[in-house]
Order: structure tokens, then C-alpha cells, then sequence
């Protein structure tokens, strides 16, 4: 280590990577943190891996870990339209000609702020086609006794009323236990269709009686998924539960906060990790759906100077 830096990481397309830990509660903590795309690479209590990392040398496979701003998910067509006039964003999915996750996930990040357990990261969105709007975005990774808190803050630093959302990518994992073994809860009722390009068709279904209905769980392996669940299951806060679970009962939560009213899950049975193909599941937190500069569902509009501030977080449950 020398300046929160991993070194063994120097030669990853991430860029610098940063380290965190702690002992808190008794429990070991450690995560890190990259400076392109401020992604979440790992993260471990006790030595109990919680996210599903991936070899040093290569890319994010399936957008692992990234930050999504100013939307998450896909923009049809990467056309939308603002104040009367047609916008086109450029298209980032080739496959299904679509404007992937956003505007951020090459960027390289800042560190704003450091400490031994906690690192704040800061990247600005600049005016472009299809989107011509400013905004100076920051996210904080903070250690916490049983995971990870993470605080997100966007501010409008433009002349214009900017249309916002957020998502985060991690692919989540319960140490040793094969991720097709673990059980996947999605706290929510109802699940968001899609067309064969996997944009929103209009059609939201309650998901009792249905496939989608993940709320007593069903097995990773016994899945595939790239999917959406809006009506998500509330706290008296307003927050949101989401989980895996192992055979023994131990847990790896995602929780998230009011701002996050949707959810997204998305599995793959050729993860690339350090020892071969593996299966992953990422859980995503979203505040709004895909295409939501279109159908204007789940999307806030900042005002010129106004900051959002919204929080997301992975625990660690024992039986």
C-alpha cells in the first residue's frame, strides 16, 4: 500500500484502486474502491467476500460495480425529448441500440475526501448531445461494522431545470457458497415488462402467482435474469430490503433508501473471477426504471444550484 493505492491493481483499466479498512465491533473490514467509474470492486467482513470481484487485468465484465448517472439502465434508442426539441444520446449498447448507464462510466473520479475506512470520490457531468446539462456528482464509501454505506450527492450546477437518476452495479456474493446455491429475495410486487430490447413496454404486472415473484426467494440457479421490479416493499422509513441467502441462513443485504423506489437483477453463469467462469447475480438499486426520460417515471428534476442526496448500503447477516 502507499496512498491508499493498491499497487498490484497499477496495471487494471480501473486506474488507481483504493483500499479500504477497519475493525469495527469486533468484525475485520475491508473494501475497494476504483478510480474509473468510482466502482465498488470488493468488499469483505471477517474475510467473507460479499461482492464477486473479477481478474485485475481486465474490464468490468457487466458493468460490475459502476456508479450509474445521471440514469441507470437504458434510454430506447438513446432518443428522448427535451422542451420541444429531440435529443439523441450516443448509443453505448450496440446490441440492442440503446444509451447504457449513463454518462460516468468511463470517467475517471477524484478523491475528495480520505480516510483509513471511508473515501469520498467526485466526477462532473459536462453539457453534451443528448444531454445538455450540468451536474457535479460525488459518491461516499464508508465501512460500517456489518457492510458498506454508501452516500451519493448530485447538484445541479447548470442554468436549466436537469432531469436525474441513479444506479449502482454490484454483483453480490456470500463468501464460498457458489452464488447458484444462494436464494434471491426481491422485496417488491410489482415487475416492469419489456420489449425484445429490454426497454420498458408499458406494462407493469403484479408479480403474485407469476415467476417474478421473488418475495419468499428462489434460487439463483434456477434463474435468468435481467429484470425490473417497481413498488418495492417499505420501511416505515421508506427504505427497501433486498437479499441473498445462504443454506445456513447468513445473508448479504441490499438496502437502500426512499429515493430508491426500483430495483433491477441481472444473472450470468460466465462471470469471469480469478479461478474461471462463475455465476453472478448483481442487485441494483435504481431510483427510477430504464427509459425513464421517456416515460418521465421515477425521474426527478433538479433545479439550478439544488443538490440530491440519496443512500444505498450492503450488510452482512449471521444465521
Amino acid at each position: 500500500m502507499q496512498n491508499g493505492t493498491v499497487q498490484n491493481q497499477s496495471c487494471s483499466p480501473m486506474g488507481e484502486h483504493y483500499e479500504l479498512q477497519a475493525t469495527l465491533g469486533g468484525r475485520i473490514q475491508r473494501a475497494v474502491v476504483t478510480e474509473v467509474a468510482a466502482s465498488l470492486r470488493a468488499l469483505e467482513i471477517d474475510g467473507v467476500a460479499l461482492l464477486q470481484d473479477y481478474p485485475a487485468e481486465s474490464g468490468p465484465p457487466s458493468c460490475a460495480g459502476w456508479v450509474l448517472v445521471p440514469w441507470p439502465n437504458r434510454v430506447a434508442g438513446g432518443k428522448w425529448t427535451y422542451d420541444g426539441a429531440s435529443q439523441q444520446l450516443e448509443i453505448t449498447e450496440p446490441a440492442n441500440g440503446n444509451a447504457l448507464h449513463g454518462l460516468l462510466s468511463g470517467a475517471s473520479y477524484t478523491v475528495a475526501n480520505r480516510t483509513s475506512d471511508s473515501i469520498t470520490l467526485a466526477a462532473d457531468v459536462k453539457a453534451e448531445p443528448g444531454y445538455p446539462f450540468e451536474l457535479a456528482t460525488a459518491v461516499r464509501y464508508r465501512l460500517m461494522e456489518d457492510g458498506l454505506l454508501v452516500n451519493h450527492s448530485l447538484t445541479n450546477t447548470g442554468s436549466r431545470d436537469a432531469p436525474v437518476a441513479l444506479g449502482a452495479h454490484p454483483f453480490l456474493r456470500l463468501g464460498a457458497v457458489p452464488t447458484e446455491d444462494l436464494t434471491l429475495v426481491i422485496n417488491a410486487d410489482t415487475h416492469i415488462e419489456v420489449d425484445d430490447r429490454l426497454n420498458p413496454s408499458g406494462v407493469t404486472t403484479d408479480v403474485r402467482g407469476t415467476r417474478h415473484d421473488f418475495r419468499t426467494g428462489q434460487r439463483v440457479g434456477a434463474v435468468a435474469l435481467d429484470d425490473a421490479w417497481g413498488n418495492v416493499r417499505r420501511e416505515p422509513d421508506g427504505s427497501s430490503l433486498h437479499y441473498l441467502k445462504a443454506p445456513d441462513g447468513s445473508q448479504v443485504q441490499l438496502f437502500m433508501d426512499a429515493s430508491f423506489g426500483y430495483i433491477q437483477a441481472f444473472t450470468t453463469h460466465v462471470f469471469p473471477s480469478e479461478g474461471g467462469l462463475v455465476t453472478a447475480v448483481a442487485v441494483e438499486p435504481m431510483t427510477a426504471p430504464a427509459d425513464a426520460f421517456n416515460s418521465g417515471e421515477g425521474l426527478r428534476w433538479l433545479a439550478p444550484g439544488e443538490t440530491w442526496h440519496l443512500t444505498w448500503g450492503i450488510r452482512y447477516q449471521l444465521p
